[in-house]
């Protein structure tokens, strides 16, 4: 039953604020790493419309630091106070479209779990720069939560580049007790770490942010005078990349869009391509669901606990793309570091059938494609049917290079007419429609090409095709290798391997 506060009366209630000692240390405790943390300062400058991020960081031992500063609108005093307050705004609240906060947590929760002194100056146009600053060893020694009005001795000119710039933010981490401690200056183990640590900081934004990054009027990131390069998990210029259908599920009445990928195999994209696409956790920890929250990445190959699904070798070029609106936060269970998500029940069996389809597509190309294709010198891969665009509209056509379509082709002139009919009727009904349906329910019941068929009829088939191309002047060796790049004859190397003048004596004109 609800009830107004008004009814409440002094005597009925204690005011139990917590210490603020203890509160702020476990403020340090909620999971972050150094690359998340930063993530999530990184949003609040997006949020801020800021259109340069430039993040620094400076080693010197135990009292290194780490600046992340943009050319967003700033804030006043008031705001920066606000902002620094933990808890500045309940998730229940209704946000903007494009707000990539959700708790009120984030500057501050970040940056406590990777350093004891935390420093914000910020301009906002036409107002004078405003800082404020916690230290978490002197909120420990008072109790209380005071948020300090000016940056540590020695720390100002650190916040100098604010300076020239009509209006934007710093964000400053001193005592990063969470990622160099105590270590000395000539540390060089130390030294290394934190280098290695920028890089897995560069690496973790260029994915995360990569859909701002790749924008016409672009954002950019700068670490260390460095300019971030995006990094794209779904490859989605390479011509060998299979782009399946968008499917839009409604939860809410919003939508849930998800676009599944099957990456090439990496017989068909150069080796640069297919390591850079690794990622820095390998093909096999990248398969899987990405979830974005408006166009900013939470989740990065998952398989988001659907139907058992593991990651295995077979299913390695399956990438899912799905975009969320920021009002499915609590459906989706984020989490304050924006790292974890999982889905609402009612969308489960959906998900679970993408990802079956994708999964089953990835291991198609995985087991079969690329078999012969990577073969030294082999030329490009034919198939029966080709993809076309009429219109703005997809339709599917014979391929009439095949080798076997140009021999019908050749029969006499008073062939041609039935010839052509029958291949316009072919490509007028292919039964697109049902296909997709029967391949989206049971993946697991589509038949292979020849599946189940009589190694003499494959033969037969094969018989035909080896006569065409020995009649165009290749010899045999040539003529079995180019056997070797037909869909779907790449499964019958055995097969193809009988294929000789001797096996057709006497047919070869």
């Amino acid at each position: 039953m609800r009830f107004n506060a008004s009814d409440i009366s002094e005597s009925m209630y204690d005011i139990a604020e917590p210490r603020a000692s203890a509160m702020i240390e476990s403020l340090r405790a909620f999971g972050y790493n150094v690359q998340t943390a930063i993530a999530d300062l990184i949003d609040n400058s997006i949020t801020a419309k800021a259109r340069n991020i430039w993040l620094s960081f400076c080693w010197d031992g135990a009292n290194s630091h780490i600046s992340i500063r943009d050319d967003g609108h700033g804030m006043t005093e008031d705001q920066l106070i606000s902002a620094m307050r933990p808890g500045s705004q309940s998730p229940l609240e209704e946000r903007e479209a494009d707000d990539l906060g959700r708790f009120g947590l984030g500057l501050k929760t970040a940056s406590f779990s990777q350093c004891r002194r935390l420093t914000v100056a910020s301009r906002s146009a036409n107002h004078a720069v405003a800082i404020r600053r916690w230290d978490l060893d002197y909120v420990n020694q008072v109790d209380e939560w005071r948020l300090l009005h000016t940056p540590a001795e020695g720390s100002i000119q650190k916040l100098n580049d604010l300076e020239g710039m009509p209006y934007g933010t710093i964000i400053l981490w001193e005592c990063l007790d969470r990622i160099v401690g105590t270590a000395k200056t000539d540390d060089q183990k130390a030294q290394d770490d934190f280098l290695e640590t920028v890089e897995v900081v560069e690496n973790h934004l260029a994915m995360v942010f990569h859909r701002f990054l790749e924008k016409r009027d672009r954002l950019k990131i700068w670490i260390n005078h460095h300019s971030i390069e995006p990094w794209n998990p779904f490859l989605p210029d390479a011509q060998a990349t299979q782009i399946l259908p968008l499917e839009l599920l409604t939860f809410k009445d919003k939508m849930v869009q998800v676009q599944p990928y099957v990456l090439p195999h990496h017989s068909k994209i150069d080796s640069d391509t297919y390591n850079k696409a690794a990622g820095t956790n390998g093909w096999n920890a990248q398969q899987g669901f990405y979830v974005y929250r408006n166009e900013r990445l939470l989740v990065a190959g998952d398989w988001l606990g659907l139907g058992g699904y593991r990651k295995d070798e077979h299913c390695k070029l399956a990438r899912i793309q799905v975009d969320l609106p920021n009002s499915m936060d609590n459906d989706w269970n984020i989490d304050v570091k924006k790292s974890r998500a999982r889905p609402p029940a009612s969308l489960k069996a959906d998900l679970k059938r993408i990802a079956r389809l994708t999964r089953y597509r990835a291991t198609e190309i995985y087991r079969h494609r690329g078999k012969v294709i990577a073969r030294e010198n082999a030329e490009k891969y034919v198939f029966p049917w080709d993809k076309k665009l009429r219109r703005g509209k997809v339709f599917y056509a014979v391929n009439q290079e095949h080798p076997l379509v140009q021999e019908v082709l050749n029969l006499p002139d008073t062939c041609q007419p039935v010839i052509r009919a029958l291949l316009r009727l072919l490509e007028a009904t292919v039964p697109i429609q049902q296909i997709w349906i029967d391949n989206a329910t049971e993946p697991e019941k589509q038949a292979q090409p020849f599946d189940g068929t009589p190694s003499d009829q494959v033969l037969e088939v094969m018989v035909e095709i080896y006569r065409s191309l020995r009649k165009s002047g290749m010899t045999q060796e040539q003529a079995r290798d180019r056997i070797l790049t037909m869909e779907p004859f790449q499964h019958f190397e055995t097969l193809v391997k009988t294929l000789s003048d001797q096996l057709i004596r006497g047919n070869l004109a």
